[in-house]
């Protein structure tokens, strides 16, 4: 089930809050918590075990280290949780990669591969097992107690709101709305409002550029013209999708009462690959940075071992988005573009808005194409089209494929990404009445999309 489907909007949803305003203020977590669970459980009910095991190992593993009588028995009970959780994430995540990798490798010399049945992915495992070892970490530091009570642990890792896909949610930032929460008409207006908006960013604009995505990364000598409308097509696509997703997600929250933070601010205005990383899935940069590049030494122990650590973060960053070397790569793009930035920094240069804008798209923009490709093979056509190896103009295929409502959508979602920057004469001349209404028109619109669509699953339920 997905936020963006029929039986969520007017099945899943009306009987939860239903159920959910019925109830005592203090079985309120009791609710939200099975509701979690059967929307988890939708999906493959299997893999609801999955995740209480981790929700309950994590929340005794919490237990442990609060109760630990020293700073050696709390690192070692942080230690077991920590490896116990990256240990699931690994068996499910990349066991398959690693098979196959060794496959490859023996059939080189023409050895017997590995026989080898794949193992599914369970959707969210990447997100819950970040909240878990923040969580864990964080009672370590002293920055939380731990939670003594199983439901309200259990809602902040399986919250339905945002369990599939995020925002990367931390204990310290909804523990005191776990414990009591108001409902407010406000909020629920609000978050009905940013709801709509996410809905309308993913159906309207995302799964609208979806087919020209896939035509374009599937050409096998894509012109110019077609990597280029394919490349824009899909850093379009992936935006709209995942902030589509994360605003409603907060939309949901606000609607429940709690305030889950922004994880994006615009990161295609982004004048540095650093800036971008502030504005670009905001909640994962800051987990990666605090709880991955501290602990690797961060800036603490010289300049050479900073710019080891920061390709190493991101390194690691890329492979979490999924279990393939491309996202490696795509991860040691961005660390080395973040340490040559930092490395310019550090000599004073620094470049007019001009030049960092266009080269800062130029880099982000490129390293999609990895992130995107299921192959080297389609890596490397992209790429070569990309910069003209296949000729310029476009190609037989894309010129019957591509659909004026394509390329109306596309120009739609650069006016909105372009449109915080701006001037604020233009913006006040939007009138506050048609600011309160287009969410709705646009909800009401995507909602007859949907009718008429399959379902598109949100681009990061495979992470």
């Amino acid at each position: 089930m997905v936020f963006a489907s029929v039986e969520f909007l007017a099945l899943f949803l009306p009987l939860f809050f239903l159920a959910y305003l019925a109830v005592p203020r203090g079985w309120r977590n009791h609710v939200l918590l099975a509701a979690s669970w059967i929307f988890y459980g939708w999906w493959k009910p299997i893999f609801l075990l999955l995740l209480v095991f981790v929700t309950t190992f994590s929340f005794y593993c919490g237990q442990a280290i609060e109760r630990a009588p020293d700073d050696h028995g709390k690192q070692r009970a942080l230690a077991f949780g920590a490896v116990v959780n990256l240990l699931t994430l690994g068996w499910f995540k990349y066991a398959n990669l690693l098979v196959g990798t060794a496959n490859g490798g023996l059939s080189l010399f023409d050895l017997g591969a590995i026989a080898w049945d794949p193992v599914i992915l369970p959707i969210g495992l990447s997100f819950y097992v970040l909240q878990s070892i923040s969580y864990l970490y964080d009672i370590r530091r002293g920055v939380v107690k731990a939670e003594p009570h199983y439901v309200a642990f259990a809602v902040y890792i399986a919250m339905f709101t945002q369990l599939i896909a995020g925002p990367v949610i931390r204990y310290s930032w909804v523990d005191a709305e776990l414990a009591s929460r108001r409902l407010a008409l406000g909020g629920f207006m609000a978050g009905a409002r940013r709801f709509s908006i996410g809905f309308a960013m993913k159906v309207i604009i995302a799964d609208s550029l979806s087919p020209l995505v896939e035509l374009a990364f599937n050409l096998p000598q894509p012109t110019a013209v077609d990597a280029w409308l394919g490349l824009l097509a899909y850093s379009l696509q992936l935006y709209f999708d995942f902030a589509g997703y994360s605003a409603m997600a907060i939309g949901l929250g606000l609607m429940l009462g709690f305030h889950f933070p922004e994880n994006f601010n615009h990161p295609y205005l982004a004048t540095s690959i650093q800036d971008f990383w502030r504005r670009w899935h905001i909640s994962l940069s800051g987990w990666l940075r605090d709880y991955l590049y501290v602990a690797l030494g961060g800036n603490r122990q010289g300049a050479a071992r900073t710019y080891v650590n920061l390709i190493l973060t991101m390194a690691i960053g890329g492979l979490w988005h999924g279990a393939a070397w491309t996202f490696l790569v795509w991860g040691l793009i961005h660390g080395i573009a973040l340490a040559v930035e930092r490395a310019a920094r550090m000599r004073g240069i620094r470049l007019p808005v001009f030049i960092a804008y266009p080269l800062t798209m130029l880099v982000v923009t490129t390293a999609w194409i990895v992130f995107r490709s299921t192959s080297w093979g389609m890596a490397e056509a992209m790429l070569l089209g990309q910069f003209g190896f296949n000729g310029l103009g476009i190609g037989d295929t894309m010129a019957v494929a591509l659909r004026p409502s394509m390329m109306l959508w596309m120009a739609v979602g650069l006016a909105a990404v372009w449109w915080p920057a701006a001037s604020d004469t233009w913006k006040a001349r939007v009138p506050r009445w048609w600011q309160a209404l287009w969410p709705a028109l646009a909800f009401a619109y995507a909602l007859a999309l949907l009718e008429g669509r399959e379902t598109v699953p949100f681009l990061y339920f495979q992470f």
